[in-house]
This record gives structure tokens, C-alpha cells and sequence, in this order.
């Protein structure tokens, strides 16, 4: 088999590598081969490779990797987001309007918005995401909105609890029978995880105990909307079992904080991941991302991306929102927003075997067997995402290898 090609990016001002031996390095280099980075180091001792980029003293750090997000949707909710400026209040129910338009769209209208807004997400940095079903809530639809998502996601989630339908005939408990039967049967050859919306409003500690045990049984990975709109169950419900994240997390008293970081110390945990443009969107406190870091959790930055509550694909605001109102640093954001997403998707392992698919090789960090996934700033330092917050500052963008912008 012939050797990839290579690419030596050089004339790096800062690179961050989320590598805990190499940090923020100034006048770096990096090799890119096919789809890995197969080097890093100073950009004195760079080797040769078959081609050259020379990023002129800008800043490189991981491409974003987006690990919650709302894509596969049809209709507008335009009108609910004004009310809710003007002083409404959001319950969860805002959800049914997006289910009846995209029970109604056709595969192509909804394969034509998940690739508006993944290309959208990619001039913006993001070159990983995770996206959920949820809007549909019938065997069919959920199946479709799976098959699609898979198209452009780097991970789908089956989010069929996302809401009892208000057609639904019936109460929750018998919709639950549905989404933990015929409907999982139906979703699971297109997904890696499960999640629920426990919340009120929504379902129960119970019933989303039930979700979240059927998809164990079929060996998906467990995710949890949880904490969101009030104290509630959902991050003790996660941290017991196991789940792979716990989202939103607005509402935590100390011991669930603390629950969040013990979860850590057997070396695999529960990320706590945060959502700020939602927060700001729904008029809900923010996150308490800074007392979880003080406590050892670990956590992560995504956008939510969504047409009711945060309809946004930009993780730069994301980053500049943590650093400027949570208390976050800069180089605290940018890894959540990196790592942290890749550790929330079980995709920040050691490399795999050379003959690994690109889709599984490691995210979030820029080291020798890592996904080749990079953005360029126009910027000597990452500090600029705060230091200019709303400039659109992504420059240059590889995704496995390959150079997208």
C-alpha cells in the first residue's frame, strides 16, 4: 500500500494540543499523513514532507468538536423564541411544534437542513459532531431521522423520549412501552447512544430509568438531558448509570457537583456538559462550569444547535460565553470544547491500528494518531476567541486530513 501523503503546517505562532506534556506551544510545526497527525514539535526540528503550509504566526488548536446538537428538524420557531424575549417563560412542550414539521418534511428538506448547518458548523471550526433524533417520535420518523443524520454526524443519538407527542393516544408510561420497543428496534442499527429528556414536562426518574436501561440491554452508550429547567433527578440518575454525559446541568447543589467529579475516579466518568447559548436563549441561569472544574469534574462545551432554544452552530460564542460569563479561561473553554466534547463521545482514546477508519480515530487533541482535525485562527493566540468575542475568527480548516477551508 502506498505511503499517505504528507503535509508539514509550520509557521504556527501558538498551537494548543490539549497534550498534557506539550500544552500551548509557541512556534510549532505538525505533520499531517492521510488522515492522522503524525507529528508534532518545534518548528526547528519540523522534518520534510511532500507539501508545506505556512500559517504565518496564527494560532491552531483542535477543530470544535460539537458533542450535542438538534439537527434533523423542519418548521420555524421564530415566534417562540420572541415571546420568550419579551418575557414568556419556556417550557418543554415548545418541542410538539417541531415535531408536526418534521413528521411533514420530506427526506430531502430534512437531509438539506442537516447539511445547511453542518457546512455552516464547519466554516465555524466544528469539524465533529454528534446530533440526536427527537422530532419525529413515530417508529418511522425516528428511523428516518436516524438514517439521515448518519449521513454527515460523526455520532447520532436516539432521543425518542424526547417528549410524549401531544397525538400520542395515550399516557407516558405506554409511550415508553413504544420508545424502549419497536421504536429502539427500529433506531438501533442507526445509533451509538440513547438519551432522554428528564425533566418535567417531560418524563420522570422512573420512566427515564426505563429508557435508559433498554438502550444499556442493546449496548448503547447512555446520554441524559438532565438538570435543565429546575433541581431535579437527572444528573443522579446519569452518574448511576454510568451515562456517557449528563446535559445542560444548570440547576446542581454541591452534592451533585461533587457526584460529577467522583464519578472521575476510577479514570471514566460522567462529562457534565454545558450549553451556554441555551442557557442565554431560555433566560435560564447559566451552567456553574467553574464550580464543577474546581470540583474534578469534567466537562464539556456544546451549542444545543436547535430551532427552539438555541439556534446557533457557533462554538466560538459558546467559548467566548464561557470565558466571559462563567468564569471559565480561555484555555479551560477551548478544551471543553475540544477534549471535552471527544471524551463526551467516547472518541479521545489512544490511536488505533493504522488500518483504523478515519471515523474512529481520536478527537480533541492534536498529537502523533489523532484525527487530523484543525482550525487556523486569525489570530496569534486562542485568547482572541474571548479577547474579540463575535468576530468570525476561523481562518483555515482540515478535517481528517483534509483541507475544508
Amino acid at each position: 500500500m502506498a505511503a499517505a501523503p504528507t503535509t508539514l503546517v509550520t509557521g504556527i505562532g501558538e498551537l494548543t494540543t490539549n497534550d498534557d506534556e506539550r500544552g500551548r506551544m509557541r512556534d510549532a510545526a505538525l505533520v499531517l499523513e492521510g488522515e492522522r497527525i503524525a507529528w508534532v514539535g518545534a518548528a526547528a526540528d519540523a522534518p520534510d514532507a511532500d507539501a508545506r503550509v505556512d500559517v504565518e504566526g496564527r494560532a491552531v488548536l483542535p477543530g470544535w468538536v460539537d458533542s450535542h446538537t438538534h439537527l434533523v428538524f423542519a418548521g420555524d420557531r421564530t415566534a417562540e423564541f420572541e415571546a420568550r424575549m419579551a418575557g414568556a417563560a419556556y417550557a418543554a412542550g415548545g418541542i410538539a411544534a417541531t415535531v408536526e414539521a418534521t413528521r411533514a418534511a420530506s427526506d430531502e428538506a430534512l437531509a438539506a437542513t442537516i447539511d445547511r448547518l453542518a457546512d455552516e458548523m464547519l466554516r465555524g471550526g466544528t469539524t465533529a459532531f454528534e446530533t440526536k433524533t427527537g422530532y419525529g417520535l413515530t417508529v418511522e420518523d425516528e428511523a428516518r431521522s436516524a438514517a439521515l443524520a448518519g449521513r454527515r454526524a460523526d455520532a447520532v443519538t436516539y432521543l425518542g423520549a424526547h417528549l410524549v407527542p401531544p397525538d400520542w393516544r395515550g399516557g407516558a408510561e405506554t409511550y415508553v412501552d413504544l420508545v424502549v420497543g419497536d421504536m429502539l428496534d427500529a433506531v438501533a442499527p442507526h445509533v451509538e447512544a440513547i438519551d432522554v429528556f428528564c425533566e418535567r414536562g417531560a418524563f420522570d426518574e422512573p420512566q427515564s430509568r426505563r429508557v435508559l436501561e433498554a438502550g444499556r440491554e442493546r449496548g448503547l452508550a447512555l446520554r441524559v438531558h438532565g438538570n435543565q429547567l429546575g433541581p431535579g433527578p437527572g444528573v443522579r440518575l446519569a452518574v448511576e448509570l454510568g451515562a456517557a454525559s449528563v446535559d445542560h446541568v444548570a440547576f446542581l447543589d454541591d452534592e451533585e457537583v461533587a457526584m460529577l467529579a467522583d464519578s472521575w475516579q476510577g479514570g471514566t466518568g460522567t462529562v457534565a456538559t454545558v450549553l451556554p447559548a441555551c442557557d442565554l436563549s431560555t433566560r435560564m441561569p447559566l451552567a456553574p462550569a467553574r464550580r464543577l472544574l474546581d470540583a474534578g469534574a469534567v466537562i464539556a462545551i456544546a451549542t444545543n444547535c436547535n430551532p427552539g432554544t438555541s439556534y446557533t452552530t457557533s462554538m466560538a460564542f459558546c467559548v467566548a460565553t464561557a470565558v466571559l460569563q462563567m468564569g471559565l479561561t480561555i484555555e479551560e473553554a477551548v478544551r471543553a470544547a475540544t477534549l471535552g466534547g471527544a471524551i463526551a463521545l467516547g472518541r479521545d482514546g489512544e490511536a488505533p491500528a493504522d488500518g483504523a477508519e478515519p471515523a474512529r480515530l481520536p478527537l480533541g487533541r492534536i498529537r502523533p494518531g489523532a484525527r487530523a482535525d484543525l482550525q487556523v485562527l486569525e489570530a496569534p493566540s486562542i485568547t482572541h476567541l474571548a479577547y474579540r468575542p463575535g468576530v468570525p475568527l476561523t481562518r483555515g480548516v482540515w478535517r481528517a486530513g483534509e483541507r475544508m477551508l
